[in-house]
């Protein structure tokens, strides 16, 4: 079994489909995955987030599938999926689609299938989806996960490979139980502090459902900017309780790359 010990540290970054001419993101997806990056994600969302709200905005996962065409190393996903915008049987066939253009001569495909309940009431009015309560949600998103699996399992051809999924979101009750029965990598934007406290409840869950945690790998959204040199004194607390995969986000549409260049340098060290 891979413990967080074993496992080594992954630079991942989130380039926002927003504010930028669809070339320009592009570019920055092939600057990515030169720099050395591990992992790109996107997010799933019909509009922006921040800024102009009626600004720049491209779909996530028809992105997606353009990425897998345009890469050959990186693996990619959306941060996060929301489960609420399509069936899952069809979050299931598309991320198996996805999954096969990103495969290399290895036959094997390199995405990631990160997921939530979704948030952002703004995409649910204007494109039609019931906007419900965060409760229902993630109760929808604890029944669907399962079809998605399902799914996987009897379509022709399969995957090429246990597609992981992450799940994004930190919810005690609900979201972490969710995280202990699916997750491959359970993605947060805690503090030591706050990780560790939900790290117990989530120590919890596992034991509940009958899941080794140490089976979870641990992912944390973080700044890199105002983090020194990004070694013991700042990332070290995250490192010690077990996360391996650190993720900042580019903003958009000046995409600078300063502070990915020395996370990838960080990494490189710790991992020796």
């Amino acid at each position: 079994m891979t413990t967080a010990s074993d496992r080594p540290v992954r630079i991942g970054v989130q380039l926002p489909p927003q504010h930028t001419p669809y070339p320009q993101l592009r570019d920055a997806v092939t600057e990515l995955e030169q720099l050395g990056v591990d992992v790109i994600f996107n997010w799933d969302h019909f509009f922006p987030l921040s800024g102009d709200p009626d600004g720049l905005h491209f779909e996530s996962w028809t992105m997606l599938a353009a990425i897998a065409e345009q890469t050959s190393r990186v693996e990619f996903g959306p941060l996060v999926n929301c489960n609420s915008y399509r069936n899952p049987d069809l979050q299931a066939d598309m991320a198996r689609t996805i999954d096969h253009i990103s495969a290399g001569s290895d036959g094997v495909g390199r995405f990631v299938f990160g997921t939530g309940s979704g948030w952002f009431e703004r995409d649910y009015t204007e494109y039609g989806y019931e906007f419900g309560t965060a409760g229902s949600r993630l109760d929808a998103l604890a029944v669907d996960l399962p079809r998605v699996r399902e799914r996987w399992s009897v379509m022709n051809p399969a995957p090429t490979r246990d597609i992981p999924i992450l799940i994004g979101g930190g919810g005690e009750k609900k979201t972490l139980r969710i995280v202990a029965e699916h997750a491959d990598i359970w993605h947060s934007f805690s503090d030591a502090e706050t990780l560790e406290r939900k790290l117990a409840v989530l120590d919890g869950w596992c034991t509940e459902v009958g899941r080794d945690r140490d089976e979870i790998e641990l992912s944390t959204g973080v700044s890199a900017r105002g983090m020194g040199d990004l070694g013991p004194d700042s990332l070290q607390p995250l490192y010690d309780l077990g996360v391996r995969l650190f993720i900042p986000a580019l903003s958009s549409p000046d995409f600078d790359y300063t502070d990915v260049k020395r996370l990838i340098a960080w990494r490189d060290e710790v991992n020796g």
